[in-house]
């Protein structure tokens, strides 16, 4: 009898065609798409249509367009987080992992695809993000008279940070649904952290230095370096790190939450 391939792209094929064979992937995107661009399109009509008008300290205009398109990242990095979770602990909720192994005995190696699936899933929903962020919100700054700047490098040079930082966030699920099987225990995590307990910890770390610069680290701060706009560090005054490092603290998550996870969770017996 022979035995089964176990390559890297037989393992990808396979994770590929789980994701696409479920409705878990467009309906994320769906949503996500539809939050980013009533974001985008909000913030575009009020500090491009009113801002001239409000009071207090205005955004300079060739700032704004950047800080509109952002976010794609800034609020809809919550969905590549989700989507690679949820694709790691619905295996573990319904024992799909079982026949995956037989048919690849090598776990490491079902990891390993799962993981370069799901990049590439996150890159995809980058790029769903910004096109709805990009599109509604260039739309709006043009129709009041600002610059919505898509000739310029510096916007597409954004467009390709903020497409990586997507699929790292992927990933970072991916390290997550990994390291805590249960699919209601890794929503509850996500959507807790993201929405309420990184924010205020990104709010208080604010008012000292020590603790500004610890906070540069959270995963939400890297992200942010990383993209190089957003509308958190355009409240707070920026944040320590350059693109590069906000990048490679993303990928530390993800890396580190996968590994620990693969020698936990992952190597155990399913049944």
């Amino acid at each position: 009898m022979s035995r089964p391939r176990t390559s890297v792209a037989t393992a990808i094929a396979s994770e590929t065609t789980k994701l696409l064979t479920t409705r878990l992937w467009w309906v994320l995107a769906v949503i996500m798409a539809g939050y980013v661009a009533l974001c985008a399109g909000g913030i575009a009509a009020i500090l491009g249509g009113l801002g001239s008008a409000a009071s207090g300290p205005q955004i300079p205009e060739a700032q704004l367009p950047l800080l509109v398109y952002s976010f794609a990242t800034s609020v809809g990095y919550v969905f590549p987080v989700l989507l690679g979770a949820l694709a790691v602990t619905s295996e573990f909720r319904f024992q799909s992992l079982t026949p995956t192994f037989l048919a690849i005995p090598r776990r490491g190696l079902v990891l390993t695809g799962k993981l370069v699936t799901l990049l590439v899933a996150g890159a995809a929903f980058g790029a769903i993000a910004l096109a709805a962020s990009m599109g509604v919100g260039a739309g709006i700054l043009a129709a009041v008279g600002v610059d919505p700047l898509l000739g310029e490098p510096e916007v597409w040079a954004f467009v390709g940070r903020s497409i990586l930082a997507m699929a790292l966030w992927s990933a970072i699920g991916v390290g997550l649904g990994t390291l805590v099987p249960s699919q209601v225990a890794a929503i509850v995590i996500v959507l807790a952290f993201t929405q309420f307990v990184e924010p205020l910890l990104r709010l208080g770390a604010s008012f000292t230095d020590w603790s500004a610069q610890v906070a540069q680290y959270l995963p939400g701060s890297a992200s942010d370096a990383l993209v190089g706009s957003s509308i958190y560090t355009a409240m707070s005054g920026g944040t320590g790190l350059v693109w590069w490092q906000g990048g490679l603290v993303l990928a530390a998550y993800a890396l580190v939450t996968t590994v620990i996870g693969f020698f936990t969770s992952w190597r155990r017996d399913v049944s």
